[in-house]
């Protein structure tokens, strides 16, 4: 990290991927960082906030227009987690919010309106240009996630409605099988069913269990699928492999593809106690 808190250069942070400022700030929340314990993590995420923030929105490019849901829900999440304690934050989530339920925004073509959707976030219930204006179950997990991670007692209306319409959507099909709407109507993307270390802007199964968990609903038994797609990954040492990885893209590596790995492996158990299933005594013993 520079001495004014940024990463490879100045600025919005958001590339060269993934290196730059706003992703080593999502992997450093996913490390366990902590803002409180490191003031370089809180001179970052108040670089992050001065330079890649604007108007209620994190953008990939400084401006309104690189807005995008998973850059949004990420930024987020991350921020939270590395206890990040700013104002602007309030902000984030109430945009994040709206852009779910539409309420109060015009759509991208009305340029002159005060608040509207772009180009990337083009419109409702997760709506992204880059899934050819589809709903992008990628960018809806990383949104519940930020928001399952805000306090209860400063959810508001509008964040509570986005919940209900972000769980409905992720429960539209089986989490398990990840059939959600892609852009050309084809197969789920297989990183679905690879569980990875980190997770950036792609998403699992794991971290789309993990969302709804944290947010209360580990118990709903349309989860059972993908908590059984979960469960059977452990090995017989009660460890989860590397499937997905950044190799040679990240600061540094964690870990050989289809071998036991320890961050997987966390991901996976924390997950698990998050939903507070049965299963849990077993996922943590040694001998499965």
């Amino acid at each position: 990290m520079e001495p004014e808190g940024y990463w490879v250069k100045a600025g919005p942070g958001y590339n060269p991927k993934y290196r730059s400022t706003l992703w080593s700030l999502i992997l450093l929340a996913q490390l366990g960082g902590s803002a409180q314990c490191d003031k370089r993590i809180r001179r970052a995420c108040a670089y992050a906030l001065d330079h890649a923030f604007g108007e209620g929105k994190f953008t990939l490019n400084g401006s309104p227009s690189g807005t995008i849901d998973c850059l949004q829900g990420n930024m987020c999440a991350a921020l939270l987690a590395l206890g990040c304690d700013d104002p602007r934050l309030a902000e984030a989530f109430e945009w994040m919010a709206r852009t779910v339920t539409g309420e109060g925004l015009a759509p991208n073509t009305e340029k002159g309106a005060p608040q509207r959707y772009y180009a990337s976030r083009c419109g409702p219930l997760f709506a992204c240009g880059a899934n050819n204006g589809k709903p992008c179950a990628w960018d809806a997990v990383k949104v519940m996630l930020a928001f399952a991670a805000w306090p209860h007692e400063r959810r508001t209306p509008l964040i509570t409605r986005a919940i209900g319409q972000g769980v409905e959507f992720l429960f539209s099909t089986d989490p398990a099988g990840a059939a959600y709407p892609t852009p050309t109507g084809g197969k789920p993307n297989a990183s679905w069913f690879r569980f990875g270390f980190p997770v950036f802007y792609v998403t699992d199964v794991l971290q789309t269990v993990e969302a709804l968990a944290r947010l209360g609903i580990g118990h709903d038994v349309r989860l059972d699928s993908a908590l059984r797609l979960v469960l059977g990954k452990q090995d017989a040492a009660g460890r989860w492999p590397l499937e997905y990885d950044y190799s040679g893209k990240t600061w540094v590596e964690f870990g050989n593809r289809h071998q036991p790995n320890p961050w997987v492996t966390i991901r996976a158990l924390s997950t698990l106690r998050a939903a507070d299933t049965s299963e849990i005594a077993q996922a943590a013993s040694p001998t499965g």
